[in-house]
């Protein structure tokens, strides 16, 4: 049986919702279909918006956006993503994890899997849900996640201000999170 945690989060670490588990297995299994060389933040969006309906509904500008935004990840295998094959993500806006990250994940993508865990973390007792890994994400704003959002017209911005509270509602207008 495969773990449910990825190689980031540490012995100590919060466990992942079902959801998120789900997102990391699927990013593994994408880099495995497309001959990627490492799981990057592009594939861990697109994972983490088919396994978890909550972080779906989070995203800004209604089904419209949503489908759009599912466009741009589906072509990036096919499309503009060819340009990403063969090559590490690594935007450098953030730090990398220490003695340089994690095989099998690019530094990006280890560095938001280690903000989804410490935002967990300082929710208090409970897993690393979907929301934490989206707004984790959203806090590199080089990174190939933010790139796709930034392409469907997402402003990763607003994604990156989850409450530490770990409550996101969907507001009236459907225009994504606001703080509960």
């Amino acid at each position: 049986m495969q773990s449910r945690t990825p190689d980031t989060g540490g012995a100590d670490a919060a466990p992942l919702s079902a959801e998120v588990a789900a997102a990391v297995a699927g990013a593994r299994r994408r880099v495995q279909r497309d001959g990627d060389r490492q799981i990057d933040t592009a594939h861990l969006l697109h994972s983490l918006l088919e396994s978890d309906p909550r972080t779906r509904l989070a995203l800004p500008g209604g089904p419209d956006r949503l489908v759009r935004l599912f466009g741009y990840l589906v072509q990036r295998s096919i499309g503009y993503g060819l340009r990403w094959r063969g090559s590490v993500e690594d935007s450098r806006a953030l730090p990398l994890l220490p003695e340089g990250g994690v095989p099998g994940w690019s530094p990006a993508a280890a560095t938001a899997m280690g903000e989804a865990y410490a935002q967990a973390a300082a929710r208090g007792p409970g897993p690393v849900e979907g929301l934490d890994l989206l707004a984790a994400l959203a806090l590199d704003p080089g990174c190939r996640a933010v790139e796709v959002l930034r392409r469907a017209g997402i402003d990763a911005e607003r994604l990156r201000s989850r409450p530490v509270s770990g409550r996101w509602a969907r507001s009236h207008t459907g225009d994504g999170p606001v703080g509960a």
